[in-house]
């Protein structure tokens, strides 16, 4: 039994410390942030893949009563134009489809179940370095203390310390030229089928929302912006957004003006690659490791990939060393190419007034004739087997 020093408890920590636990290891979770951090957030929606990962840890049915099911995507053009209607990543053999849930009513429920589990988690405990002992590692906090244990995992999300740790020359995200934002409809019917993700590639900005089974509108939005510092939220963000959707035929415009809160906007980078994952005695997972464009719908799935994997490996590979080395084997290739799908994925939503009509011509003759072979599909269509030993 190996004593395991988690650095993050988000969704990529909490699910490793209970995988870690389901394989006999003692994991504690160091968290930076307080309790009160547990309201932050958007939603997400995860994909089957993920939710299959989840099944052996004896947390998808958890999850799946914490969402809703979103089957379908329907997309758009700008000017009314539905370009298709397919299914959002396909099913699990017992009929589960996608999830779309609250970010923070994932997180609650996954630390609530850990905790219940037994495993530790010490808040307020952000991590300043750490250094390997031979046998082992020592980590240091800010606020003084210091944690002993035989590996560390870095699931630190995109400004990974354990990153650094690990590569003091690690690359930094890539900045890729789109806002996030979106919000909560209230009060709002609409006649759309409840759980189908509509879509629409706008002439100024990509929108999206779902009708929720109980009636509310879940939307998010994604707004161009070239420079990463050109960040600034003024008040009228909500006025801001509502031109840039005026211009499309969508109930856009109605689903912002109905929302109460509109969600602060944030950056998207992701990771194409990054060069060192791994020491003898510290690792890195999730967003630390492989950072994706919301636009490959993989994010969360990824992680909770990274997290059943490495828990596999450190149950059947010997020693610890030897079982990071056969981790990163199992996943690099495979989430690099997940990074660069969410880009290619990502490119159509930041494009100019000309590349606007070059993006809609393409975009309609490629729906009209597409290929054999979803170009996605390698992304959900993945499974591990938790059972099966790692050689």
């Amino acid at each position: 039994m190996a004593k395991v020093l988690i650095a993050g408890g988000g969704i990529a920590g909490t699910i490793t410390a209970i995988a870690l636990h389901e394989t006999g290891h003692e994991p504690v979770i160091h968290e930076a942030y307080d309790r009160t951090a547990e309201g932050v957030g958007a939603f997400l929606t995860l994909a089957v893949n993920g939710l299959d990962a989840l099944a052996p840890l004896g947390l998808k049915s958890l999850v799946k009563g914490l969402g809703f099911d979103t089957p379908r995507i329907k997309m758009y053009l700008g000017d009314g134009r539905e370009l298709a209607d397919f299914s959002l990543g396909g099913q699990l053999e017992d009929g589960t489809v996608s999830q779309t849930v609250l970010r923070s009513e994932l997180y609650i429920g996954l630390r609530d179940e850990a905790v219940r589990r037994g495993i530790e988690i010490r808040y307020g405990k952000r991590l300043a370095d750490a250094r390997e002992t031979g046998d082992g590692v020592l980590a240091t906090f800010e606020d003084g203390s210091s944690a002993e244990g035989d590996l560390l995992i870095g699931a630190d999300g995109l400004r990974s310390r354990v990153r650094t740790i690990i590569d003091p020359k690690a690359p930094s995200p890539r900045y890729v030229p789109l806002l996030n934002t979106g919000g909560l409809a209230e009060g709002l019917r609409l006649d759309d089928e409840p759980g189908v993700m509509h879509m629409t590639f706008g002439k100024r900005l990509f929108f999206a929302h779902v009708v929720h089974p109980d009636g509310g509108v879940w939307w998010f939005a994604n707004v161009p912006r070239k420079r990463e510092s050109d960040l600034t939220v003024t008040t009228t963000w909500r006025e801001d957004l509502i031109r840039g959707l005026a211009v499309d035929r969508t109930p856009a415009v109605e689903i912002v003006r109905a929302t109460r809160e509109i969600y602060r906007p944030w950056a998207t980078y992701d990771f194409p690659s990054v060069p060192t994952w791994r020491t003898d005695r510290m690792v890195i997972i999730g967003d630390a490791a492989h950072a994706t464009s919301p636009a490959a719908g993989q994010g969360a799935a990824m992680a909770i990939e990274d997290a059943v994997t490495l828990a596999r490996c450190l149950r059947d590979v010997p020693s610890i060393p030897k079982a990071l080395a056969v981790y990163e084997g199992l996943r690099r290739e495979r989430v690099e190419a997940v990074v660069e799908r969410g880009k290619r994925n990502g490119d159509d939503k930041a494009v100019g007034p000309v590349g606007r009509v070059i993006r809609d011509f393409f975009l309609t003759r490629a729906f009209k004739n597409p290929p054999a072979e979803d170009p996605n599909a390698f992304m959900w269509r993945h499974r591990i087997d938790w059972e099966a030993p790692v050689g």
